[in-house]
């Protein structure tokens, strides 16, 4: 299913939705990113809205745009926030603050060296940690995409794309679309 297939069968409650959902593909639809930004964003958030129906319309448009290191990446930062965004929102929520003092020791160097340009990689992280709700996390991809370049606008745009992708997701949920 394409894109604009997924959009046509969101229902008439949803067309809010729908209408964000079509601009998000558009040539310079989102301030302060650009086009494979977004497409990179967009598909780690459907990875971490993990609904196999959203994963693939966004896969399969991605596919002939984004390289096999950006789709590789798009998996790893779903992959590795769905670890960190847990064990860091744990560490900021703990009244006990001793947990905080404790190394993680949690292997995370893809991070490090994503194989994309590291501000890329920091942005689908950014969303994805919007997406799983970890303020800890969120807070340290904002410096590291602000310290990078990426304007506030670019930081709001790139949680625009995790909130437009999620709630689509929930669509696809309630409706049972196939």
């Amino acid at each position: 299913m394409s894109v604009e297939n997924l959009r046509q069968k969101l229902p008439a409650y949803a067309s809010d939705i729908k209408i964000n959902f079509g601009k998000l593909f558009e040539e310079d639809a989102l301030e302060g990113l650009n086009s494979k930004q977004i497409l990179g964003i967009a598909l780690a958030s459907a990875y971490a809205t993990k609904n196999n129906v959203l994963i693939q319309v966004i896969q399969q448009h991605s596919e002939s745009l984004l390289s096999l290191e950006e789709l590789t990446a798009a998996k790893a930062a779903a992959s590795i926030m769905a670890m960190n965004n847990i064990y860091y929102r744990f560490i900021h929520l703990a009244s006990d603050k001793e947990f905080s003092k404790m190394p993680a020791g949690l292997r995370m160097t893809f991070i490090g060296k994503p194989g994309i340009e590291k501000v890329d990689f920091e942005l689908y992280s950014l969303a994805v940690s919007a997406i799983n709700g970890c303020g800890m996390c969120m807070d340290a991809h904002v410096h590291e995409v602000v310290k990078a370049g990426i304007s506030k606008q670019g930081v709001q745009s790139a949680i625009k794309v995790g909130a437009i992708i999620n709630s689509v997701a929930q669509v696809i949920e309630i409706e049972n679309l196939a």
